[in-house]
């Protein structure tokens, strides 16, 4: 496993925000985590990154994430590609882009053709300000911005939401040759459907809980996945 994650309890305050979550991630491999608005998905996605303080255990590569600055871990690695974006608006595609780099002196030329080699459209719009690409452009940015990272775990927050089907597909794409390349993947997402197109292995998330688990094909016959997340 290159992430191992065990009975995770993460709090805001009073508020429990995880309970008790174990999962496991295989090495090249794509493992999601479905569930609702506020089922605790992008907790879990901070908090493996070491950006939320928890208690169980959470391990990425066998080292404990607490144990490790955020940074380092990026350095390691470990790539997180939020759901907000996080993109430099007045900054041009490219300089974005760059800038996920900046942990790797070496090979950057190499990572911005394998990024433009996966999203043609940033190759095409490099010099254009990242605040004026459309929603599904910034999102193919903020992948690939995370890819120049040179990820061996990359954490995808909601990479679909409010995106059109056209851009979708382009995503379904750009994750397919991700996972080619040897890339492992954890994504967090609501589009069930998406999930179980990409996933080996699925975990739903539901009030901070994983109240289910496995396989694509496991979950497609699952009666209570079938009736509330996959329209009956």
């Amino acid at each position: 496993m290159i992430l191992n994650i065990d009975d995770l309890s993460v709090s805001y305050g009073e508020v429990a925000a995880l309970r008790g979550v174990s999962l496991g991630v295989e090495e090249g491999s794509i493992v999601s985590v479905i569930g609702p608005n506020g089922a605790g998905k992008s907790t879990l996605a901070n908090t493996v990154t070491g950006f939320r303080p928890y208690g169980g255990s959470v391990t990425y590569d066998g080292t404990e994430v607490s144990s490790v600055d955020a940074s380092d871990l990026v350095a390691d690695g470990l790539i997180h590609c939020t759901e907000d974006r996080d993109l430099f608006g007045y900054m041009s595609v490219e300089d974005n882009l760059e800038l996920g780099a900046y942990r790797h002196g070496d090979g950057e030329a190499e990572r911005l053709e394998y990024v433009y080699d996966v999203f043609p459209t940033l190759e095409q719009r490099k010099n254009q300000n990242a605040r004026t690409m459309s929603g599904g452009e910034q999102q193919m940015l903020a992948i690939g911005r995370a890819l120049m990272g040179d990820p061996e775990l990359l954490i995808l927050d909601e990479p679909t939401l409010g995106l059109a089907p056209v851009i979708l597909e382009d995503i379904s794409e750009a994750i397919e040759e991700i996972r080619a390349d040897g890339v492992t993947v954890l994504l967090c997402e609501q589009n069930v459907t998406f999930a179980m197109n990409h996933a080996d292995h699925i975990y739903l998330l539901e009030n901070g809980r994983i109240e289910k688990d496995g396989t694509p094909d496991d979950l497609r016959g699952d009666d209570y996945i079938r009736d509330a997340y996959l329209g009956g």
